[in-house]
C-alpha cells in the first residue's frame, strides 16, 4: 500500500480542532493558504498518520480527521519515525520534517477524555519548500 493524503484540515484560529476541507494550497516558505498556523517559521504545518488516530478510536473515542489540530492526515507512512530533515512530497508539493512530536502546555478535551493523546508523541512538523495543491488522495512519496 502506498503512502496517501487521507484528509487536509484547516483552522483560522490556533488552539482549535481543523476543519476537513477538498483541497488546500501549499505555499513556498508559508504553509496552508488560510490556515492559522501557517507563516514564516518551522512549524507551517503539521500532520498526523490515521494509524495513530486509530489508537485513540480504539480506546471509544469518535475522531474525526483535523480533531487533534493536524493540516494532514495520512494513511501508509510511519511519519514519527521520519528524521528531521527528511523531505518527502505531496502531489506536486515538497515539504521538509522539521519538528518530531510537541510539548502538550494544557491538555486538550481529547487528553481529559482518554487520558492521552497521539499529537505531542506522535504528530510532526514540516515546513513548505515547493508549493502546489494537495487533497484527499494525493500521494505521499518520501525522498
Amino acid at each position: 500500500m502506498s503512502a496517501k493524503v487521507v484528509a487536509v484540515n484547516i483552522s483560522k484560529n490556533k488552539g482549535e480542532q481543523k476543519i476537513p476541507v477538498p483541497s488546500v494550497q501549499l505555499l513556498e516558505n508559508h504553509g496552508i493558504v488560510g490556515d492559522a498556523h501557517a507563516g514564516d517559521w518551522h512549524r507551517q504545518l503539521s500532520l498526523l498518520a490515521e494509524e495513530s488516530i486509530d489508537k485513540m478510536r480504539r480506546l471509544g473515542l469518535e475522531l474525526d480527521s483535523g480533531a487533534f489540530a493536524e493540516n494532514i492526515t495520512t494513511r501508509g507512512v510511519n511519519l514519527v519515525a521520519l528524521p528531521i530533515g527528511s523531505q518527502f512530497t505531496l502531489g506536486d508539493a515538497l515539504l521538509e520534517v522539521t519538528q518530531i512530536g510537541k510539548e502538550c502546555h494544557s491538555h486538550c478535551a481529547i487528553y481529559h477524555q482518554a487520558g492521552d493523546c497521539v499529537m505531542p508523541k506522535e504528530g510532526i512538523f514540516a515546513r513548505v519548500l515547493r508549493g502546489g495543491e494537495v487533497m484527499a488522495g494525493s500521494k505521499l512519496d518520501l525522498l
